[in-house]
């Protein structure tokens, strides 16, 4: 398990410790002459301007004497080898440049960081023989990085005698719907990365076993898997998993989604969502202690039970799935239920490896919940398994199509007959108990096809959820087994395969963004192949690379006349020397320019309406400029000018005066004696108390918890401010402003 995006917290900063994050927009990085730079445009190259650590960050980088030479290798120390921009709020600009809760972020967009983390992790390789590299938190590194990254550890790797190395990444994010995987599917296609962990599949694993809902959006999670393929690539690669040390166990989910089910249905539930996991596509991964039925109460901290007796309060009173242990036990048992389970699914995919890595194809998914079935292929032998899985409490059945008409199946997991036979429309009567699972395989092989079916290549289309891929489909005719190989001219140059989709619908979502410009000119066509070696081709289409998008992202309806209006514009696909101007129109006027910005990947402006009237309507607009192509104009962006709303339900001055104040003791969020006040005039948080005289250290806390705090400079997390009151004590005026995060205080009057 490996990480490139930061190091320890070695490095502070003159202004303290974790401190409020800085845009770039508001202090843009300078080079050692002090001429102002966006990192973005430089980023990939070997060319990078020369930093100074006292003027070059919104932060100055200091080491404490003695740890000049901390960490090692000796580069590392180097204090304009990172970002300096403050703690990340995990959105945003910041999920990219802001520190982890402190941590020292790399600037990833230097090469000698490049290299230097390169060097790092291929020395390990070379030394070590290692196979392999689970990645952390890949997505707060930029593009450019894991495009270089990537493939040098695997030339590394191939040069050591280890062409199997692999490498899988960790891009956390909720959802399983075709957004998220035109995200995810980003570093696996675009970055070069050869896989990365299959957060869309819990989200859709949990929703099947877990919620119960409705399979037709498990059909379309499978279908939205063509994002991923790729020359090199595609979705089989992915490590699948049901939940995780920083979400939570499934059995936590399952707990939360079924407050009122027994143990033996949450058992069943569970053994389903094994059963998903191990034979749908994807190289499944089992939590530890998920097979003794671990369930926790949350994620982190709750989800890192031992597996031996625990001593710890909160994992002994742990209610597992499908057993009486406890935490409190000695958990390493063989004969668990779900570790009879899983033992079994493995071995099933090791005697049948179709059920592992053989084509899969959708066949049948009940509107609500109930059956969902797939098939799994043996290409070399023409033999197809059938998976068909219940997701209903209740008994259900369903018509399942086949490649095999009139052909029989035998089952070999799960309940049902053990014998069945397809009708002559290759059609397999399947019923499954409530939250059963069953699997058929053909007893003879699938019939060879007489010659090639027909192909026709739809018209590509630029994909209206990321506008740098393009959605290139063919339509095949027939009802058997193939698969379609998907190429790619530009201009008048050779034919480049982009991608193998062995399942329909056979389509692909090709990256047009490395290496053309938009007006450039895109040739596609396919072949497909049938199960006997026959070949046809489709006539090749022609379309041109559209222009890039840009898009208003903030603010949404309502702005407020009291707080300054932060307008941000997003660019899909994003190129360097790209530049945005925002304009704005008041209450249907004439369109007048804020500014432009040229610092990725959030174009944003500031804009003041103080001096607009409440109730009007104010519409922004931003124009994307791009060297050689036409400018292109967002849609606008219409609001309204209201009084300021409260953006959180409560804030807490917590600390040491708490128990001065009213509170039963110091340090309570959710103190209600010490909560402050929402002001809608200056859109503020105010409050006044009397405190005798004394030292008191104190934050704030939002929403009565510390889940979300701020100390000295706004940073969320950071540290305690100080006040002292002289003797006689005196009343002081508390304030918090929910902008730019910061407390403050002064003496009240």
């Amino acid at each position: 398990d490996i990480i490139t995006n930061h190091t320890a917290d070695v490095i502070g900063y003159t202004a303290g410790d974790r401190t409020a994050y800085v845009s770039k927009d508001s202090k843009p990085y300078r080079d050692a002459e002090g001429d102002p730079f966006d990192d973005r445009d430089f980023a990939g190259t070997s060319d990078f301007p020369s930093l100074d650590p006292a003027t070059s960050f919104p932060y100055t980088p200091v080491l404490q004497p003695g740890e000049e030479d901390l960490k090692v290798p000796a580069w590392l120390n180097g204090v304009t080898n990172y970002h300096n921009r403050g703690n990340t709020t995990f959105t945003g600009e910041d999920s990219q440049y802001g520190d982890f809760f402190g941590l020292d972020d790399l600037f990833t967009e230097k090469p000698e960081v490049v290299q230097g983390m390169t060097d790092i992790y291929t020395k390990w390789v070379d030394d070590f023989g290692i196979d392999g590299f689970r990645i952390d938190t890949m997505k707060h590194v930029n593009d450019e990085f894991w495009q270089s990254f990537g493939p040098a550890l695997q030339r590394a790797a191939k040069a050591d005698g280890n062409p199997d190395f692999f490498m899988f990444g960790e891009v956390a994010l909720d959802g399983s719907d075709a957004g998220t995987k035109a995200f995810t599917s980003h570093y696996t296609t675009h970055d070069k990365m050869q896989a990365i962990l299959d957060f869309p599949f819990q989200a859709a694993a949990r929703g099947f076993a877990s919620k119960g809902e409705g399979n037709q959006q498990l059909a379309q999670f499978f279908a939205n898997d063509d994002w991923y393929t790729d020359r090199d690539s595609n979705v089989y690669e992915l490590p699948t998993f049901l939940g995780n040390h920083d979400m939570g166990r499934i059995g936590y989910f399952l707990k939360t989604d079924n407050p009122a089910a027994g143990d033996e249905e949450l058992l069943a539930r569970d053994e389903l969502a094994h059963t998903l996991l191990y034979l749908s596509r994807g190289q499944p991964v089992v939590y530890y202690g998920d097979e003794q039925g671990f369930t926790g109460t949350g994620g982190d901290q709750l989800a890192r039970q031992t597996m031996f007796a625990s001593q710890v309060p909160e994992y002994q009173a742990d209610d597992q799935i499908g057993t009486d242990r406890t935490g409190g036990d000695d958990n390493f048992v063989t004969d668990h239920p779900l570790y009879r389970t899983i033992h079994r699914l493995a071995a099933l995919t090791a005697q049948h490896p179709a059920l592992r890595d053989g084509a899969e194809q959708v066949r049948f998914a009940s509107k609500g919940a109930g059956i969902f079935a797939f098939s799994r292929v043996d290409r070399a032998k023409r033999t197809e398994y059938v998976v068909a899985l219940n997701n209903s409490e209740d008994s259900a059945s369903a018509t399942v199509p086949t490649f095999i008409d009139r052909g029989g199946f035998r089952r070999i997991w799960g309940s049902g007959p053990q014998h069945a036979t397809t009708d002559a429309r290759g059609r397999l009567h399947v019923t499954l108990p409530g939250l059963g699972s069953a699997v058929y395989r053909s007893t003879g092989k699938i019939p060879r096809s007489t010659h090639a079916p027909a192909i026709h290549l739809r018209e590509p289309a630029v994909s209206p959820i990321s506008h740098g891929r393009m959605h290139v489909a063919a339509r095949v005719g027939g009802s058997s087994f193939n698969e379609v190989t998907f190429q790619r001219r530009v201009g008048s140059g050779h034919w480049r395969t982009i991608g193998v989709d062995d399942s329909r619908p056979y389509q692909v979502f090709d990256d047009t963004t490395a290496g053309l410009e938009p007006g450039d000119r895109v040739s596609y066509r396919a072949a497909v192949l049938d199960n006997a070696g026959h070949t046809r081709g489709s006539a090749a289409r022609t379309v041109r690379v559209p222009s890039d998008e840009v898009t208003i992202s903030s603010p949404t309806s309502t702005v407020s006349d009291v707080y300054p209006v932060t307008v941000t514009a997003t660019v899909d696909p994003e190129r360097p020397g790209q530049e945005v101007t925002f304009q704005r129109s008041v209450a249907g006027g004439h369109w007048t320019e804020l500014g432009t910005d040229s610092s990725a990947p959030a174009y944003t402006i500031t804009d003041d309406v103080s001096d607009v009237e409440r109730g009007t309507t104010v519409r922004y607009r931003a124009i994307l400029h791009e060297p050689g192509t036409p400018d292109v104009v967002s849609a606008p962006r219409e609001v309204t000018v209201t009084a300021p709303e409260p953006t959180v339900d409560s804030v807490t001055v917590a600390g040491s005066l708490q128990s001065e104040i009213g509170c039963p003791e110091d340090w309570q969020p959710g103190c209600a004696a010490t909560h402050l006040t929402f002001d809608s005039g200056d859109g503020l948080w105010h409050g006044t108390f009397h405190l005798p005289a004394g030292s008191y250290d104190w934050k704030v806390a939002i929403d009565d918890s510390w889940n979300v705090n701020y100390g000295a400079g706004g940073a969320a997390g950071g540290g305690n401010l100080t006040l002292v009151v002289p003797a006689g004590g005196g009343s002081y005026t508390f304030t918090w402003d929910p902008i730019t995060h910061v407390p403050s205080v002064a003496p009240a009057g």
